[in-house]
């Protein structure tokens, strides 16, 4: 399904990413996986990720990434919260009305996005639904993952490529064609594929069938082949279709942020859209595949390094479990000095 936006349009103003203190580096991979930094970096491109400590939740990192946002715009109000995640504190309640709290924006209207890896993009699109529609004048929206909490102990190919971090932006209702402006979207799914990416227990399933689950059932599982071929096809035909709709070509597109998946699948979607290496933008080397918080964060690196300039068409494009897949055009707004994320120590966050 593509949407174009009308004249009124949600404008990007404000950007924030955080990943835990902790690096893991590939030779820090537990001993039994039985792989090296090259077996890694070959597979993946993966040098290094970020992995929570056993006292940080999902709402602390997404509270951390949403300061960082908010103090970009230089104010704390906003009329509406959107967490993205798959790895929410709780199955009940939803993680963004305690964010909402904690961030002092009572009142404020407040809902998860489940997604996975689509997750930020699917929460854009409810973000700027909720601003066209006049629901909202301002929304914070956190893309957010713990995925280490899923990762079993015996499972190198999760373990090698997951990890966590969370990434934010503010958007305020503005104009289509002004600088920040998310101009449209294309969004699509396919549920007969719901087992090639899931965690199986924890839910409704399983406390109905108990019988039909066991531990392991708690910890992600992917079937990596297929999920590649799914990811690059979805990526790629999405982000056509959101290039036609918008009227843009391959190249009008100055910068192209993928879901952080993997080394391959990134290459793989640029080449088949098109778009040279130059004009991607890679962040997986150094965080892995943090799910709804590698688009946002994936930003917050690019706008931090300056390698993202006011006026730059960007196209945004994602995949996860579901299975989910989405796309996004943004022009990309001159916007203050952003923080870097790979702080290894605590980030300094202005109080607000």
């Amino acid at each position: 399904m593509s949407i174009e936006l009308g004249s009124a349009a949600a404008v990007l103003e404000g950007l924030g990413g955080w990943v835990p203190p902790r690096v893991v580096t590939n030779e820090e991979l537990p001993a039994a996986w039985g792989v090296d930094d090259a077996w890694v970096r070959q597979r993946t491109g993966i040098a290094t990720r970020h992995w929570a400590d056993a006292g940080t939740s999902t709402g602390d990192a997404a509270e951390r990434a949403a300061r960082r946002a908010l103090a970009t715009v230089g104010t704390p109000r906003t009329d509406a919260v959107i967490v993205a995640t798959s790895t929410p504190d709780r199955p009940m309640p939803a993680t963004a009305p305690q964010l909402a709290a904690r961030l002092g924006l009572d009142g404020a209207a407040a809902w998860d996005v489940s997604a996975a890896c689509s997750g930020f993009v699917y929460g854009l699109a409810a973000a700027a639904g909720a601003i066209c529609a006049g629901i909202a004048e301002r929304v914070l929206l956190v893309g957010v993952e713990i995925y280490s909490t899923l990762i079993a102990p015996d499972d190198r190919s999760a373990g090698v490529v997951f990890a966590d971090g969370a990434g934010a932006v503010v958007l305020r209702r503005g104009l289509a064609g002004e600088p920040g402006s998310v101009l449209g979207f294309d969004l699509g799914s396919d549920g007969s594929g719901h087992r090639l990416i899931e965690v199986p227990g924890g839910g409704a399933l399983e406390r109905a069938r108990p019988e039909a689950y066991g531990p392991a059932d708690r910890y992600f599982r992917m079937d990596g082949r297929e999920v590649f071929q799914h990811a690059v096809t979805r990526m790629t035909e999405s982000s056509r279709l959101l290039l036609k709709n918008v009227v843009w070509t391959v190249a009008d597109v100055d910068r192209l942020v993928a879901h952080q998946a993997n080394a391959r699948i990134l290459s793989a979607v640029g080449e088949r859209l098109g778009i040279p290496a130059e004009r991607r933008i890679h962040h997986i080397e150094k965080v892995g595949n943090t799910g709804a918080a590698s688009i946002p964060l994936a930003l917050a690196d690019a706008a931090a390094r300056e390698d993202l300039r006011p006026g730059e068409k960007v196209l945004l494009t994602a995949f996860g479990a579901g299975l989910t897949w989405g796309s996004a055009a943004v022009l990309w707004p001159g916007l203050p000095p952003i923080a870097p994320v790979h702080d290894t120590g605590v980030p300094t966050v202005r109080s607000l």
